[in-house]
């Protein structure tokens, strides 16, 4: 392809990408400060992100294609589809509610996407009548990582205990951090390699906060022991 069929088919794609835009604007100006609208131009997957209303994920201009959706680009032309009402967590431990609509030009060929992602930590407090807009489809069981994943094993304890606190860990007060990295230790989390960086990611802190914790809970627990020892 010599550089004038390049210019004139970023053309005939731009009509698309400016409705996009336009699009997201509209959902951020509509649903408020909770909710981001990503726009990605699929020319430039190492920074196809071309524009960004509101701000959720903390991520910029030129940030690039996340990994659910390289997953579903690696498919087929004919296979690839719209993603929606699925479940991601950003690095700050804010729990979203997720949609991704893929744009086509008018050879159907996939150019691009919409993107959109709204902070439900606040509304996970109240349930009941919210309940339903909260729950997200079980058919859709996907997963979006905006941090490092590691063993099965280790997601499910970590979410196992958050499931206690019934709040977002962005949400958590100090003690309820230190309760929940307490909980972990109890179970035998930190024994995993890699666990301490992943429950950092999940809790918004430090691997250093989470060592903080732990040797705070650690040392209690010797004292308590040392103290039962002494009084039998």
């Amino acid at each position: 392809m010599n550089v004038r069929e390049v210019s004139e088919l970023k053309e005939s794609h731009q009509p698309i990408f400016d409705l996009a835009i336009r699009t997201a604007d509209m959902l951020v100006k509509m649903f408020g400060s909770r909710c981001e609208v990503a726009v990605h131009d699929f020319s430039d997957l190492k920074k196809s992100l071309i524009h960004i209303a509101g701000n959720v994920t903390g991520r910029e201009i030129g940030s690039p294609i996340t990994d659910l959706v390289l997953k579903e680009l690696a498919k087929q032309k004919r296979d690839i589809e719209d993603i929606p009402n699925y479940k991601t967590q950003s690095k700050k431990g804010n729990i979203m509610k997720s949609a991704t609509i893929f744009l086509r030009d008018h050879e159907d060929k996939v150019i691009g996407a919409l993107c959109l992602n709204y902070d439900i930590s606040l509304l996970m407090q109240f349930g009941g009548e919210i309940e339903e807009f909260i729950n997200f489809d079980e058919q859709q069981a996907k997963s979006e990582n905006f941090f490092t994943s590691v063993q099965d094993v280790t997601h499910e304890m970590v979410e196992q205990v958050l499931h206690g606190f019934k709040k977002a860990p962005s949400l958590m007060s100090l003690d309820e951090k230190v309760e929940c990295v307490r909980q972990l230790e109890e179970k035998g989390t930190f024994l995993i390699k890699g666990a301490t960086d992943y429950v950092a990611s999940v809790l918004g802190v430090s691997k250093f906060t989470v060592y903080n914790y732990l040797q705070k809970i650690r040392t209690i627990n010797e004292f308590q022991t040392e103290e039962l020892a002494e009084h039998k």
